[in-house]
């Protein structure tokens, strides 16, 4: 039985149900992508540990007691570098990778490309777990299946956000698409926690869980996914809405073709639309700002990704499963600042100001957990809430209602086969940024942790400094110098 007969059945030809569905199902697919990220920064701490505080079993015979418990190859003085090559290995293949995913989404159908990608990221993360099982000490096999699962993992951004843009009109985006985005912190305090479970006793099961669970959703995608409303599976019209559908300025002109607010009367034609090519998007007004701004945005954000759970563990002095579950404060707070900086930027129309407003607040925020972060444990719930909003809300905001919104700008008059390709481009710029931050923190820790701070401070102030253009035009619109508009 083919699923479009299936789903039919079930939604009866109700667009708000195809597009509530599309939303689930989509956040449970990037949840599952989170989740088989996080468990390489949970089993780090487990990886290289003070060995003096474990207790040693009384049938080991190995006279070096400072380093028993650590697994070959992290058991040396430079095991904090060895962890960047890891990182590295998976951040630097993600962010190669996406500027390519993005070309191939638009390309493909995004069921069979997501479907694969979430397989295959399921098989890398297992294999990584299975090193564990199978006793595997060296370096190479570790980077490689890093490598390997950063390409993989590539499919999935791209492929969502196209989905979603597919489905749902500019009014409201920011804060559909920012509660929405919320599944990138589901997933990694839901990685957190799964890792955390297994960590101390077989760090192997940290990866093969989660290997498991996005294969499977994998599964799930290939059976249920509707790429977009010309899609819908019940045999008779597409819904007819347009994309670029804005309910803000709809209320100030006439829903004419000419305004590019489609009638009831007008179908979609997007699958007669010619994919915009690399250099196209780019000459999209807002991308390269944007592109360069999540840059550093990105790199805060996954600096705290990869190291948070093991800075707190060198801080504050906990085990790897106590710092692991604290660090998924952060993500909480991720949630909220998604959350808040997706309403504001439909109150206001003002994306790029949303994010500058919070990344400015961000640099203090930074400084002071720092110093007074581990003072207390009430003082380190809040600020590391705190601290998870604002920086996680720009970034959430620039992957999501801005990606979308620049992928059906005005200026592609109504091609909407631009939104996987400038998502692409945007966050593979971003995880540039995620791929330094990491290397640069496993660098600069060896001076101390005050330094890794500095750097997360400056590239929030050089992220505010990328968007300034954006913002002087959209208060001078504001003030009523220049028309507002979105995207």
């Amino acid at each position: 039985m083919r699923s479009g007969s299936f789903k039919s059945g079930i939604f009866k030809n109700n667009p708000c149900v195809y597009r509530g569905f599309i939303l689930v199902l989509t956040f449970l697919f990037y949840t599952a992508y989170h989740l088989s990220r996080k468990p390489i920064s949970i089993v780090k701490s487990e990886l290289h540990r003070n060995c003096s505080t474990a207790i040693r079993p009384a049938d080991l015979n190995i006279t070096n007691n400072a380093t028993w418990c650590d697994w070959q190859p992290f058991d040396q003085d430079n095991y904090q570098t060895l962890f960047g090559v890891l990182d590295n290995s998976f951040l630097v293949a993600y962010a190669i990778g996406m500027f390519f995913s993005g070309i191939f989404g638009e390309r493909v159908s995004l069921r069979y490309y997501l479907s694969f990608g979430m397989v295959m990221s399921g098989v890398f993360t297992c294999l990584f777990g299975l090193g564990f099982y199978l006793n595997i000490h060296t370096l190479w096999y570790y980077a490689s299946i890093q490598i390997l699962n950063g390409l993989m993992q590539t499919t999935g951004w791209p492929a969502v956000v196209a989905c979603v843009g597919n489905w749902f009109g500019k009014g409201k985006r920011g804060f559909i698409m920012g509660v929405w985005n919320s599944h990138t912190s589901v997933g990694n305090i839901l990685g957190s926690l799964i890792a955390g479970v297994f960590v101390s006793s077989s760090w192997g099961m940290s990866f093969i869980v989660p290997g498991l669970i996005i294969a499977s959703t994998g599964v799930l995608c290939f059976f249920f996914l509707i790429e977009s409303q010309s899609q819908e599976p019940h045999g008779h019209h597409p819904i007819r809405v347009n994309t670029q559908l804005d309910t803000h300025n709809a209320s100030s002109g006439d829903r004419t073709s000419n305004s590019g607010i489609y009638t009831e009367s007008q179908e979609v034609e997007e699958d007669h639309s010619k994919a915009i090519s690399f250099l196209g998007a780019l000459r999209i007004p807002g991308v390269v700002e944007f592109s360069l701004c999540l840059l550093f945005a990105k790199l805060v954000s996954y600096t705290f990704l990869y190291w948070l759970p093991l800075y707190i563990s060198n801080i504050a002095h906990f085990d790897a499963k106590q710092a692991g579950d604290m660090s998924t404060l952060f993500d909480v707070g991720g949630i909220l600042g998604g959350i808040l900086a997706g309403l504001a930027s439909d109150y206001t129309g003002g994306r790029a100001t949303t994010c500058w407003v919070m990344l400015i607040l961000a640099a203090p925020m930074l400084f002071l957990y720092n110093y007074i972060g581990q003072s207390s444990l009430g003082t380190t719930i809040g600020m590391l809430l705190l601290c998870g909003g604002l920086v996680n809300g720009p970034y959430a905001l620039i992957t999501t209602a801005v990606s979308a919104d620049l992928g059906t700008h005005e200026c592609l008059r109504g091609n909407s086969r631009a939104l996987s390709t400038v998502t692409a481009i945007i966050d593979g710029t971003g995880s540039i940024g995620a791929a330094l931050g990491p290397l640069f923190a496993g660098l600069i820790s060896h001076s101390g942790w005050n330094n890794v701070f500095y750097m997360l401070i400056s590239a929030d102030v050089l992220a505010c400094l990328l968007l300034s253009r954006l913002v002087y035009k959209e208060i001078r619109g504001w003030c009523g110098h220049i028309p507002r508009a979105r995207g």
